[in-house]
């Protein structure tokens, strides 16, 4: 298998893309060809990101009334829950979305995902990392961000902010920094916006 990623979100997929269509996980050949279905649930699946060995895929589902991150094996199989905080429940219009999965990290241990955890407000999103064998998850101590990415060695991050109540398209800014151990930026700097 070669490398492979999720239709708009991710790397260009050379062998597989994954796809969410009709609220359920697709697998389907790059080169075109059937598609055949990972998930078959009640609950609608969302935002799916391949693992770095193409092994799993990260994504976000509404199976028990909440948004949770769930992995799969790409081969198929039963989906495991990596998260169990209580989602921030139905948004306003346009406002977003709770556990959105972002990235990988480089190892493929652990998840990066965007919950809405920030007090002062419910759209407030900060991203997070979340083990993939089980535990808690870590907050990277950086201000709210809309969306992000880590760099292939995992040692940096971009991420995109904007200043509410603006939409992003009215104002977003694009930021880059290195992580130290402990997911801190170090380096910070504005990009662009």
């Amino acid at each position: 298998m070669g490398l492979i990623g999720a239709l708009g979100a991710g790397p260009v997929a050379i062998d597989t893309v994954a796809f969410v269509y009709a609220g359920d996980l697709w697998l389907a050949s790059a080169k075109g060809g059937d598609a055949r279905r990972l998930t078959s649930d009640a609950g609608m699946e969302y935002f799916p990101k391949f693992s770095p060995d193409g092994r799993w895929i990260a994504f976000s589902a509404e199976y028990s009334g909440t948004r949770q991150v769930h992995v799969i094996p790409a081969a198929g199989g039963t989906p495991r829950q990596l998260t169990y905080y209580s989602d921030v429940g139905p948004m306003p219009v346009r406002g977003g979305t709770d556990y959105r999965v972002l990235d990988w990290t480089p190892d493929g241990k652990q998840v990066l995902v965007r919950a809405n955890r920030v007090p002062s407000d419910e759209r407030g999103r900060r991203p997070y990392l979340v083990p993939v064998e089980g535990g808690l998850e870590t907050p990277l101590v950086i201000p709210e961000s809309g969306a992000g990415s880590l760099s292939p060695d995992g040692t940096g991050l971009a991420w995109l902010s904007w200043d509410h109540p603006r939409m992003p398209w009215q104002g977003s800014d694009l930021w880059l920094a290195t992580l130290d151990s402990a997911g801190r930026p170090r380096g910070t700097r504005h990009v662009a916006g």
